[in-house]
């Protein structure tokens, strides 16, 4: 039994559950749409470019979550799963997912987005075991702030190995599959590091590396010739 592991916007996804999220929050006029679009489409660039300050982004994605009940974010999400999340889910992946399933391997999304975003995401893939960044709730309402370590370039490394000492698990024999440079710290650490649609910089690292390249961007998963 190995750990198969997975990155999930632009991943898993066919694109980036955070930044979805803000324009749909635009779109709902829940927040002032000049401004979010504006910081929304910025802090996506820095995380492509890999400049990213995890902390001022959180405190700006985290925001609006502190400044509704959970009841109307929760009937939220639902409308964002149907018409946003849905039509982005892709078919190679779920079949990815379901061939490391059928090996009894044990999966595990670790994402950078938040727990309120994920969680229900990673329920319709039929993946249980989720390391997402966590906003901090306090008397059952998010507060706006984060809670412990951002799982984020390097703290995704550190958030995982907490995970595996508390599930008794380990890295033999492990898969991780990512699309974006910011994951290079795990893709450092596992034994089969696979890069997917990558970015230009971890497409380079990947085939300087030997790492397989694929595609879930088709009917079913399919290496990249490099």
């Amino acid at each position: 039994m190995s750990l198969a592991i997975f990155d999930l916007d632009n991943t898993l996804l066919g694109d980036d559950s955070d930044y979805l999220w803000g324009q749909f929050l635009v779109q709902q006029g829940l927040v002032d749409g000049e401004f979010y679009t504006r910081e929304n489409q910025r802090f996506y660039k820095d995380y492509q470019t890999g400049e990213l300050d995890i902390l001022e982004f959180l405190a700006f994605s985290l925001k609006p979550l502190s400044e509704h009940p959970r009841e109307k974010l929760d009937a939220l999400h639902q409308q964002f799963m149907q018409e946003v999340i849905t039509p982005v889910m892709l078919p190679a992946a779920h079949l990815l997912l379901e061939k490391h399933r059928a090996q009894g391997d044990i999966l595990l999304i670790i994402t950078a987005t938040n727990r309120f975003i994920t969680d229900p995401i990673a329920t319709a893939l039929g993946v249980e075991n989720l390391l997402a960044t966590e906003p901090e709730i306090v008397d059952g309402r998010y507060t706006g702030q984060v809670s412990g370590t951002p799982c984020f370039q390097a703290g995704k490394v550190e958030r995982l190995k907490t995970w595996l000492h508390d599930n008794q698990q380990n890295l033999a024999n492990s898969w991780f599959y990512s699309d974006s440079h910011n994951d290079l710290p795990l893709l450092e650490q596992v034994t089969h590091p696979v890069a997917v649609d990558p970015d230009e910089t971890l497409a380079d690292h990947a085939t300087a590396k030997g790492w397989p390249v694929i595609t879930l961007r088709g009917e079913s998963p399919a290496s990249i010739e490099t």
